[in-house]
């Protein structure tokens, strides 16, 4: 079994496979399972998982990976492309992990029922803006400016959730004309030119942090929550979606998709190294006319 273990590679195998292999097959060793046909299932999820927070920043850490809030957050929001079922049996064999290793007293609580609904479907038609109203109307200076930021990172930089709570004031640079470039920290390092309708939110909140955290700066735990927390405490119109940094990301995507920008920059920008993430926005896409199909087909060299 150990041998099995040892020598699994998933098929097809992304770049961050490399990244993530040894902390999964040391954590599948240590859940010790106890057939062939279990470890497989057990590899399966938790590579998926590893692969997916790879991708969201964080270190290769199965404590990390097996966080009851990252797991609640990769079976909605990293499981679009299978089933409800498949999702649900995911999320089994990550718990059985989770228990195996680290054992039941592990923080956590009780799993909600998986929707058919996709939190990182773009936001369409008037939504950003209804967001950006109703984050202006909260009761606090605080949650207003917070809520703006957020919709900043996400529809105007693409951040997802990880990728906010490091970030410090001087990780932003106010340019001689006014654009905002920001420097992403973590694995996926990267510089993001801001779109121009949040430049100015950008750098206000920049200026306002100093040295500190850019987002939530007189808040000095940055657990997986900073983000959900402030979010929470924001009063809900139920004539406006809720404010998801999946679905703001998702929406920068498709945004720039439909320019359409040259595939390197949007990788680069995006902090991707393989076109997977973007299989699952092809719904989302503008069509395209069949003459002006045609004529780009014809004219492009």
């Amino acid at each position: 079994m150990e041998r099995r273990i040892v020598q699994y590679r998933p098929n097809n195998a992304p770049p961050a496979w490399e990244r993530v292999a040894d902390e999964v097959r040391a954590t599948i060793s240590r859940a010790a399972p106890l057939t062939s046909h279990r470890a497989r299932d057990l590899l399966t999820a938790l590579t998926r998982l590893a692969v997916f927070a790879d991708h969201q920043g964080l270190p290769a850490d199965a404590r990390r990976w097996l966080d009851p809030e990252m797991v609640e957050h990769f079976t909605t929001a990293g499981c679009t492309d299978v089933k409800k079922s498949c999702r649900a049996n995911y999320r089994a064999c990550l718990t059985a992990i989770r228990v195996a290793v680290y054992g039941p007293d592990l923080p956590g609580g009780r799993p909600v029922p998986l929707s058919a609904s996709d939190p990182s479907e773009p936001y369409t038609g008037t939504q950003g803006a209804d967001l950006w109203a109703w984050s202006g109307g909260q009761s606090t200076e605080e949650l207003r400016q917070g809520l703006r930021l957020l919709l900043a990172l996400g529809l105007g930089c693409g951040l997802d959730t990880s990728e906010v709570i490091p970030l410090r004031g001087p990780d932003v640079r106010v340019m001689d004309d006014g654009a905002c470039v920001l420097a992403i920290r973590g694995k996926r390092t990267r510089l993001i030119v801001c779109a121009r309708p949040y430049e100015r939110t950008l750098a206000e909140a920049s200026q306002r942090a100093g040295t500190s955290f850019l987002f939530r700066p007189n808040s000095f735990a940055r657990g997986s929550n900073t983000v959900t927390d402030l979010v929470y405490r924001a009063s809900r119109d139920p004539r406006v979606p809720r404010l998801v940094m999946g679905r703001c990301r998702a929406t920068w995507l498709v945004e720039r998709m439909n320019v359409p920008i040259k595939l390197p920059v949007l990788l680069a920008a995006a902090g991707l190294d393989s076109l997977h993430a973007l299989s699952r926005l092809l719904p989302y896409l503008q069509g395209v006319a069949a003459d002006e199909a045609r004529t780009i087909l014809r004219e492009t060299p």
